[in-house]
This record gives structure tokens, sequence and C-alpha cells, in this order.
């Protein structure tokens, strides 16, 4: 019997060589020359052990002294992000193929000035876990949102990332969010402003934009989004203010879309679910749609009950 992948198999590998050679992006073979995304994921769970010291660690190894074991921990994250930094500045513009020296150095900065932010990360990070245990009557221990809640772990990852991107680190922040984003369906980008108490109530579907603003004691809702009101202009829009403010207290329901740079949501505003938004919001407002329609049926009666108002959304 004739085997038609062997006889195939040589013209297929000429041909797909052959495609390597074109100059594309997608043509890039510099492996060595890359971020290892396996190492900064395993630096991202390192972090969390050294965030949360009580609840992640490797319990293969017997622990006698925790000071000791973080202290390990941190020595081997710094030395690994160095590492990663190093590899990641040579896609900016500011260092060349003969900048290596400078190079390193802004790493080493960057990576003593990150280790040094962790205690700031972890104070926001306590009124986080403090803002969750208040809003959820479900939550039995703030222990059990340490260990279970989606929306605590993409907020600390996004502490994190956000502090590499205030110091001009990178595709790193990214490739953080991003992962929060592929376990919890939530996606934060690293550049956002979120105050303190921030709480996200289930989460899937969110989505924060990168120039959004969030104050504190905020609180969002499964399927909101934070975004721009247009991405058109593509790569001009870079560094334009394209997402929303959100000010202190504000509660957004589930499915809500709040869009544009300049849209202002101000102190106390709640956010009905599925409102959609392109305007500011004074304080103290609440924001509800209007336009839905409700059918009821039962085995006697068929009950028909349609809001006449079409507009988008009306103000309470």
């Amino acid at each position: 019997m004739k085997n038609i992948i062997e006889n195939e198999v040589g013209a297929i590998l000429t041909d797909i060589l052959d495609d390597y050679k074109k100059g594309r992006a997608v043509d890039k073979m510099d492996i060595y020359n890359q971020p290892d995304k396996t190492e900064i994921m395993d630096i991202l769970d390192s972090l969390f052990s050294i965030v949360y010291p009580g609840f992640f660690r490797d319990k293969t190894h017997k622990i006698y002294n925790i000071e000791h074991s973080v202290s390990t921990m941190i020595e081997d994250v710094m030395f690994h992000l160095n590492k990663q930094i190093c590899v990641v500045l040579k896609y900016t513009k500011e260092f060349g193929d003969n900048e290596e020296e400078k190079l390193e150095q802004f790493a080493q900065k960057a990576t003593v000035s990150f280790m040094r932010r962790i205690p700031k990360v972890r104070e926001y990070l306590e009124t986080d876990l403090q803002a969750a245990y208040d809003g959820d009557p479900a939550a039995r221990s703030k222990d059990e949102i340490v260990f279970s809640y989606p929306g605590l772990y993409a907020i600390t990852v996004y502490r994190l990332a956000h502090e590499l991107f205030l110091l001009g680190v990178p595709l790193i922040p990214r490739m953080m969010t991003e992962q929060a984003h592929s376990k919890t369906g939530i996606d934060i980008h690293p550049g956002a402003t979120i105050g303190k108490y921030f709480f996200i109530d289930h989460g899937t579907g969110i989505v924060i934009g990168e120039t959004t603003i969030i104050g504190c004691h905020v609180k969002l809702y499964q399927g909101v989004t934070l975004g721009a009101l247009s991405t058109k202009g593509g790569q001009k829009l870079r560094d334009v203010r394209r997402h929303p403010t959100i000010g202190d207290n504000v509660t957004i329901y589930s499915g809500a879309s709040i869009l544009g740079g300049e849209t202002v949501i101000e102190e106390g505003v709640v956010i009905g679910g599925n409102s959609f938004i392109t305007q500011s919001i004074k304080k103290g407002t609440k924001v509800s749609v209007r336009n839905q329609e409700l059918i009821y049926h039962s085995d006697d009666e068929s009950l028909h009950h349609k809001e006449q108002d079409e507009s988008w959304f009306y103000i309470i």
C-alpha cells in the first residue's frame, strides 16, 4: 500500500520552510531574544506566594521558617524578573543593539523599584479583600475569598502588573493580565488606574480598558465594559484618553457598557444592568434601562408589558 504521508511530507516541509522566509511578523524565529512565557507565569505564581504568604506556597517542601522561605523566593523572583525585563526591553526604541550595559542597569533598577512597591500592593489588596467580604453576603470568610474568588485573583494580578507598567516595563505586564483574563474571563489592562476597595462580583466578561480611571469603593458585576467609544483610529489613538472615569462609591450592574474618554460617572452613581452609556452622569444618579419588553405567560392568561419610551436609558 502506498504511504501518502511519506511521499508528501518532504514537499510540505519545503513549502512551510519557504513560507517562513517572507519577512512577515508571523515569520519571526528569534526564539532566544523573546520573553519566556512559562518563566513569567512562574514569577507571577511566586509573587502570589509573596503577597499572600500563608495561602500560596509549594507544599511539597516542609517549611519551618516562613521568613527564610520568603527571603529565598524574593531573591529568586528578582533574578528571573531582571532576566525577563532585559529581554523585553529590546522591544523598545530606547535601547539599541550595543547598549547592553544601559539596558541591564534599567532592568535592575526596575526590578528593585518593583519589589519595593510590594508593600504598597499588599496595602491596596487588603482593602480589596475587605471590600469583597463586606460586599458579598455569600462570603463565609476572607480565606474563602483569597482561595476561590476569581475577582480577587484578577485584581491581584492587575495590581502587580500595574506597578511594572508604571515603571515602563513593556510586554510583561500585559502577559500577566492576559493570564488572569484566560483564567477568570476578567480583562483588566495593566495601564488602568484603580483605587482602593475595588470589588468585582462574579466577574466573567468584565473589560476595563487601558486609560480607564476608577475611584475608591467601586463595585462591578459580571459583563461590565469600561471601554472606548470607537477604535477606528487604531494606532493613532495610542496614549489618548479613550476610556471612562468612574468616581468613588459607584456600583455598576451586569451587562452595562460605559464608553468614551470624556465620559465621567460621578460619585455615588448606580448603573443598572444592560445600560449603554456614552455621556457623563451626575453625582448620586441612578440609571436604568427602560425600553425592555417583558412578557409573562401562565396557564390561564398572557400578560404583556412594554415600556413606551424608546430612549437608551432614563435617569431616576
